[in-house]
């Protein structure tokens, strides 16, 4: 399953691992949009930042 994900928060003023997070999603700018294949992994991520993305499903 594919999910969308989208930087909805600046991450200014966070911690160092979770901007470090939020690079690996590919997300950079506020506002910007990355589609990642769902795993464990990526679940974790999503887990950490869960404060400052959207995510959507997407069925293909």
């Amino acid at each position: 399953m594919k999910k969308k994900v989208t930087l909805v928060r600046s991450k200014i003023g966070w911690p160092k691992d979770q901007k470090a997070t939020l690079a690996a999603l590919g997300l950079n700018k506020t506002g910007s949009s990355n589609v990642v294949e769902c795993n464990d992994a990526i679940q974790g991520m999503l887990v950490k930042v869960r404060h400052l993305v959207k995510v959507e499903d997407i069925n293909e």
